[in-house]
């Protein structure tokens, strides 16, 4: 007996009642159900339907009308960080760092789409056969990306990356050993005291949840903008202004790039501009907030060390087509931008601030960078787990940001090891 066809079957009585609601309690589901099989008893169908096949299918259909379905209990798992679903069939998921398959399955193609449809929902964005794919995020801070056929072959492609609520404060990051006291203490005065912080590193690598984390030590009493593709970024001041883009229509029309929101920003007196991803063009923009008093500007960038931050920078900033010469995006860049924070998952699944780096100046028409401090390899053991120290290498130049605001730090931190 197809257990599949005689959900959909369910799904379909349940919607007669329900039309257009998407939020509905266990009792009902529960309730809707049993009537189901009652008349089909009545009419001589399903009898040999079992009750434990009976209770699968009403808790099946509960999880997809009141949860995500066959993933909500990988949702509800706080080691799980990310799910990847690679078609109805297959399920992955990272948990402590490693990724491994689950049992977990959709029962065909139109069950996940459904489930999609339930989560992008009540963001307002869409994602169909003219608009293929999308970037949103979850009422609990989630981030998800999916992609349809037939621009991903085996089925709706599905990349869910869950917003970790056990990292709060700069004491998770070092419990976690992402970074140690010493950067810790220099972050969070570079923080509190307006320093230009670039958050660079790979996909999942932490730039969002260190940025996140660091922006808790932002006054309350400033004007915070965001700026996102999705709502992605959890902030906890009161006075804070959350931008999003918006893609185009049907047509093609409509859409309001990071550019567009970037040049209104500048409009709105933001004590603080937090700047959610630089991909493209607004990078020239972010680069001249940056050198026009904008101070204390948070931004983050997909590049694998420091100097290739430097670059996509730099690269990404001609985007906008404004022929300036190299060298005056790179004394924007040098004159500009205080830090970069380097992020590297490693091969044990580890995350870390691999690097802090200052940018110091011009010289030669080459941007000079100075480490700070870094994360030194210094093996791996027999179960492969990677073996380093956090090291530093002295004081950065801008202290006098410090001093200016009044923030005291310990300058020992910096001294060499």
């Amino acid at each position: 007996m197809d257990l599949n066809k005689i959900k959909s079957e369910i799904r379909k009585e349940i919607s007669l009642w329900i039309g257009d609601k998407q939020k509905l309690s266990e009792d009902f589901i529960r309730e809707r159900a049993q009537l189901f099989f009652k008349h089909k008893a009545e009419t001589g169908q399903y009898l040999d339907l079992k009750d434990a096949d009976k209770e699968k299918l009403i808790k099946s259909l509960c999880a997809d009308y009141t949860g995500l379905g066959p993933i909500q209990k990988l949702m509800e798992d706080e080691d799980i960080t990310e799910i990847m679903i690679n078609g109805p069939q297959v399920v992955y998921i990272e948990k402590n760092g490693k990724k491994s398959k689950t049992d977990v399955k959709f029962e065909s193609n139109d069950h996940l789409r459904y489930i999609v449809e339930k989560m992008i929902q009540p963001t307002g964005r869409r994602v169909d056969e003219s608009y293929p794919y999308v970037d949103f995020a979850l009422e609990n801070g989630s981030r998800v990306n999916v992609i349809l056929p037939p621009l991903s072959v085996g089925g709706a492609t599905v990349t869910i990356r869950k917003f970790l609520r056990s990292i709060e404060a700069v004491d998770d990051l070092i419990k976690l050993g992402t970074i140690d006291e010493r950067m810790a203490e220099f972050l969070v005065a570079c923080v509190r005291s307006k320093a230009n912080i670039l958050f660079s590193g790979a996909t999942g690598s932490g730039k969002t949840t260190t940025l996140e984390v660091l922006s808790s030590y932002i006054d309350p009493a400033e004007r915070i903008i965001t700026i996102e593709d999705a709502l992605e970024l959890t902030l906890r001041q009161e006075h804070v202004v959350r931008l999003l883009t918006r893609a185009p229509n049907i047509e093609g029309k409509g859409e309001i790039a990071i550019r567009d929101l970037f040049c209104n920003t500048l409009r709105m007196r933001p004590t603080r501009i937090i700047l959610g991803e630089i991909r493209g063009e607004e990078a020239m923009d972010y680069l001249q907030a940056l050198n026009s008093g904008h101070k204390g500007s948070l931004a983050v960038i997909h590049a694998s060390n420091p100097q290739d931050t430097l670059t996509r920078l730099e690269t990404t900033a001609l985007y906008a087509s404004l022929n300036l010469p190299t060298w005056a995006i790179r004394e924007q860049i040098a004159y500009g931008l205080d830090l970069i924070v380097q992020h590297e998952q490693l091969m044990d699944g580890s995350r870390k601030i691999t690097y802090l780096t200052e940018v110091q100046n011009l010289n030669e028409n080459q941007v000079v960078l100075q480490d700070i401090f870094r994360y030194q390899i210094e093996g791996v053991s027999e179960d492969f787990i990677v073996q380093g120290k956090f090291k530093a290498y002295g004081k950065p130049k801008f202290m006098h940001l410090f001093k200016r605001k009044g923030i005291k730090i310990n300058e020992k931190i910096f001294n060499p090891d």
